[in-house]
């Protein structure tokens, strides 16, 4: 009975498997150390008092950052296109709630998910790296 009982369990524990789906190719981008804070009032923040706006800040993080209002929160994404290797034309270019690279393949990302828009491409499978968002009047503290 023991042994049945071990057997069960051994059958148990070694065919459970994990859900998380890793992919190699997720891997341009690096892991850098990302504490900013920005006040609204600033002329050049005052796009994000509006829903849908997006701006670039540059020297953060691994190509810049994008900043989003949603309507509901604001989101903050790494500027660089994670399915591209970075450099100099893999930095997003922000139009309202989506932002593409200038590489040339038309990768078009949305600020409000962070995945890739419109996707007929199955090997593009990284969405943007974001960074978490706190709010305290008019300032945003961004950071990972």
């Amino acid at each position: 009975m023991k042994s049945l009982f071990a057997l069960i369990i051994s059958l148990f524990l070694f065919s459970c498997s994990s859900n998380t789906v890793t992919n190699e190719n997720c891997n341009f981008l690096l892991d850098i150390n990302v504490n900013i804070t920005i006040n609204l009032s600033l002329p050049q923040y005052s796009t994000l008092g509006f829903v849908g706006n997006s701006i670039y800040i540059s020297g953060i993080g691994n190509n810049g950052i994008i900043v989003a209002n949603t309507g509901s929160s604001y989101m903050a994404w790494d500027a660089s296109d994670p399915n591209y290797v970075p450099g100099t034309c893999s930095a997003l270019v922000p139009n309202g709630l989506f932002g593409t690279n200038d590489c040339g393949n038309g990768n078009t990302y949305n600020f409000v998910t962070g995945e890739i828009s419109d996707n007929d491409d199955p090997t593009l499978v990284c969405a943007l790296k974001n960074y978490r968002v706190q709010q305290n009047g008019n300032s945003l503290t961004i950071y990972n």
